[in-house]
């Protein structure tokens, strides 16, 4: 199934699952990355559409490609948390998990400082949150707890399906587009595991939502 079951929000009322809005935008997400082949096709694609992503990206290849990860930077997409090892939280205990999404945090903070995005502190009352979302969508209760306070957990409303072996690239997109609605978060995968499918898949849906005239915007409500 591409499209989130309605039930799974109201189990998790306190995650992120689709953007409220009633205007013709969509919330491309990028989960994996940054990886050497496949982000670097993203951001091509993203770039002759004039559309704006979240890369979830996990602090190690971050650490491994830091100069494809300063280019989503240097494209005005929004670099997010998605752990350092991909780590998955089912079977993970609390602290363990926590601790290795601050390991990507580090990474993040790192990499904004030496691309001179460094944030300010914040004077507002509210601070705004960082964005996290957590590998497999596995998470447990306590750790949602742990992780609340700092960050927005950021789930999604459309599945690509992309790192299916056995989903055709056509049926990948054609289940997206069907699937796709006003403030969808989306989940595509930059990552090696994801190419045959993204590529084929990722232009497409670009096109086709371009041409009924939607915008392409990363996710709001994010201090990194």
């Amino acid at each position: 199934m591409f499209r989130t079951p309605f039930i799974l929000p109201l189990f998790f009322p306190t995650l992120t699952w689709r953007v409220k809005t009633s205007a013709k935008e969509l919330f491309l997400t990028f989960d994996d990355g940054p990886i050497p082949g496949p982000t670097e096709f993203v951001l091509d694609t993203l770039k002759r559409f004039d559309a704006k992503a979240t890369f979830f990206c996990i602090g190690d290849n971050i650490k491994k490609y830091p100069e494809i990860a300063r280019r989503i930077i240097a494209d005005n997409h929004q670099i997010a948390n998605h752990t350092f090892n991909h780590m998955k939280g089912w079977g993970t205990s609390t602290e363990k998990y926590v601790s290795n999404v601050a390991l990507c945090k580090k990474e993040i903070e790192s990499l904004l400082r030496e691309s001179g995005h460094e944030q300010p502190v914040q004077k507002e009352v509210e601070v705004k949150k960082k964005l996290f979302r957590p590998p497999y969508g596995r998470i447990r209760s306590k750790q949602i707890n742990a992780l609340t306070e700092q960050y927005r957990i950021v789930m999604w409303d459309v599945l690509t399906s992309d790192y299916s072996q056995s989903l055709s690239p056509e049926k990948c997109l054609r289940g997206t587009i069907s699937a796709a609605r006003p403030g969808s978060i989306i989940v595509f995968h930059d990552s090696l595991k994801a190419q045959r499918n993204m590529t084929y898949a990722l232009p497409k849906c670009l096109e086709h939502f371009s041409n009924l005239g939607y915008q392409f915007k990363a996710l709001p409500n994010s201090s990194f």
